[in-house]
């Protein structure tokens, strides 16, 4: 049985700079940074990230990820318990090369397969308080609570609809925590969240048949 991406979100949006230890020196702002992937970048639980030709330094990041259960558009952090889905893992991949040098983070966040998401989406979890952690080749590399996000789950979903209509499956990638490293082919990544599991994907050179799992 292979396991596919939870859900086929329409909006894919995301949350920088939101853990203090990912930050670090840095003042934190004052309102949350965000950023758009695309519907394409997602992939499930055990389908290949796929290392583009032209990539140099590709970064795991391990997050949180929000799914939106009903339509929201400009509602209140009181509100968002009523209009959240639910919670899954994510990896917001990133190849910091482009993410510095480019326009927009186009290629950098929302490259074919840079949005790995499962294995599963999980309802009634308390989402300000989920531990997270990150395992690059077995080895943990991130770890953190959601206590510690420096913009809340309700803060984030509220925010962004205020600008945006959230639809029924589109989702949210919260923030990642300390300091990420380069990801190569060979290497596997994997993001575990509390009452959901783990999240495993292996890293591949850029080639025929290399999308899902091949």
């Amino acid at each position: 049985m292979k396991l596919l991406a939870p859900v086929e979100p329409k909006k894919v949006i995301a949350a920088g700079l939101n853990y203090k230890s990912h930050i670090g020196e840095q003042s934190a702002a004052k309102y949350v940074g965000l950023f758009a992937k695309l519907p394409s970048s997602i992939i499930g639980h055990e389908d290949n990230i796929i290392y583009p030709a032209d990539a140099t330094d590709l970064h795991y990041e391990a997050e949180i990820v929000v799914v939106i259960g009903k339509r929201a558009s400009n509602i209140t952090e009181a509100q968002v318990p009523q209009y959240v889905f639910g919670v899954t893992a994510g990896n917001d991949v990133s190849e910091r090369v482009w993410q510095k040098q480019d326009l927009q983070w186009f290629r950098a966040k929302a490259s074919d397969t840079f949005g790995p998401m499962g294995p599963s989406l999980v309802t009634g979890l308390d989402y300000n308080n989920l531990n997270l952690i990150g395992r690059h080749n077995g080895k943990v590399v991130q770890e953190t609570n959601t206590k510690l996000l420096i913009f809340s789950i309700p803060y984030i979903v509220s925010y962004v609809s205020r600008y945006v209509t959230l639809e029924p499956g589109d989702v949210i990638f919260t923030g990642t925590p300390g300091v990420t490293q380069a990801m190569k082919p060979g290497d596997t990544f994997e993001v575990e969240v509390q009452g959901v599991g783990v999240l495993r994907n292996k890293i591949v050179a850029a080639g025929p048949a290399t999308r899902s799992g091949q």
